[in-house]
């Protein structure tokens, strides 16, 4: 059988792949993977294999966090999760988790188990993410020799939504966008956006996990794209202090069993299920804000200057409000989470959305009224503020027992602990505007 013949069956079957790369979701929602051939795929991986549970016991610069003991765990391949692997003739991605202890402390069990909940009611959902990001003429190697600093940006003569820097670069974007394809993602836009360097893509609606993996996998596929052309995308919520504050929103749509959404009631309307669904997602957002924003760097776009959220507000099409409910046209009414940041964990930010509504339905929570967005919501009175960095937001999430009975006490505690981790990583971190400020002067 030929190359040619071999990937377009791989394309339209991915499990006929003779190459697959296993990946395992880590705790900050990337992946880890092995490359295997089919032989060992069926002999051993699809029957069941191990991996070492450390994965869900280390920080993304694969220091230890959490304690021994490190051993072999079970794993299973998510049989719905086979997608082509863009990189590699005849190769194929698929997804194995973890089935024994670690299972209790994968962020993507913990989608599936809202996804669970949900469909125990009665109800089916959709949901698709948003991604901003920034290009940067740097590869890996320069990237470190510059420290990080004075990085030279990929179309600096881009604006938002700019024709001419669109029409300069459509190759490149329109190559991106085959390669995203190639991996089974699909796109509903894809283009330039806000200043130098900065890309937008809006992926396609699909079920909740397929959307939450589709996200992760485009994050991978887009940085793997650039460095192999020699340049860096970066997903950081605020690369620097002039940079644009980087958005990662959900967009998300529930039915009843008739398959009615079961969010508006007319324009300008929501029904009473969509007000107690925004109803508990804004109750439990100051506690639980760690979930959809589990970086030190995410609260660094939630400032002023940027439109992201700082506030547990909502609005009927305000883009300044933790949540934007879209009413028109009623022939896709929704409701978009724009709390996270492009650096959001797409298993972890969806699931918090979708159990936080669930519970504020279950219990009848009512919604606040909707505010009118000015980009000034967080000097209104009677706000519930939300906590200001990555500490104080995890320290509010170790004293929910709300979510510990919603998203599970032993992922709760394991995030927990990862998340002081991260905080602690990055304590004695000194920026250049630090620097700047107090280097001469105290």
């Amino acid at each position: 059988m030929t190359t040619e013949i071999m990937a377009v069956e791989t394309a339209l079957d991915p499990r006929a792949a003779h190459i697959f790369h296993v990946v395992l979701p880590d705790i900050d929602g990337g992946l880890r993977e092995r490359r295997v051939s089919r032989e060992s795929f069926e002999t051993s991986v699809s029957q069941g294999g191990s991996f070492c549970n450390v994965l869900h016991k280390w920080d993304t610069a694969d220091n230890v966090f959490a304690s021994p003991p490190f051993q072999s765990e079970e794993v299973a391949v998510d049989e719905s999760s086979y997608r082509p692997y863009p990189f590699e003739a005849d190769a194929a991605w698929v997804v194995s988790d973890f089935t024994g202890p670690s299972a209790a402390t994968s962020a993507r069990n913990v989608l599936i188990r809202q996804i669970e909940k949900a469909k125990l009611a009665g109800f089916s959902m959709q949901a698709a993410f948003e991604f901003e990001w920034l290009v940067f003429q740097e590869n890996a190697a320069s990237l470190r020799q510059k420290g990080y600093e004075g990085l030279t940006s990929f179309a600096v003569d881009n604006r938002c939504w700019d024709t001419l820097s669109g029409a300069a670069n459509a190759p490149l974007i329109a190559e991106l966008e085959a390669v995203i394809h190639a991996a089974g993602i699909e796109t509903a836009g894809l283009g330039m956006e806000l200043g130098k360097g900065c890309l937008e893509a809006t992926l396609r609606h699909a079920n909740p996990l397929r959307a939450a993996d589709d996200a992760v996998f485009f994050k991978a596929v887009t940085k793997a794209f650039f460095r192999q052309r020699q340049m860096s995308a970066c997903f950081m919520a605020q690369s620097d202090a002039s940079a644009p504050g980087l958005s990662g929103h959900i967009q998300f749509s529930m039915l009843d069993a008739s398959g009615k959404n079961i969010f508006a009631a007319g324009p300008g309307q929501l029904t009473e299920a969509g007000r107690h669904f925004i109803g508990g997602v804004l109750k439990l957002l100051p506690e639980c804000l760690a979930l959809p924003a589990h970086t030190v760097n995410a609260y660094r776009r939630m400032t002023p200057g940027n439109w992201a959220p700082r506030t547990a507000t909502w609005s009927l099409g305000g883009y300044t409000t933790a949540i934007r409910a879209v009413t028109e046209p009623l022939a896709a009414p929704r409701l978009e989470f724009r709390i996270p940041a492009a650096d959001v964990n797409p298993w972890l930010g969806l699931a918090f959305f979708i159990g936080a509504g669930l519970w504020g339905m279950e219990n009848q929570i009512a919604a606040p009224e909707p505010v009118i967005p000015t980009g000034k919501e967080s000097a209104q009175s009677g706000l519930t503020p939300l906590p200001r960095d990555l500490y104080a937001a995890t320290r509010s999430l170790a004293g929910s027992e709300t979510a510990k009975t919603l998203f599970g006490a032993e992922f709760i505690e394991r995030f927990v602990e990862s998340r002081l981790h991260e905080v602690e990583s990055l304590r004695k971190a000194v920026s250049v505007a630090e620097k700047a400020r107090y280097f001469e002067t105290v």
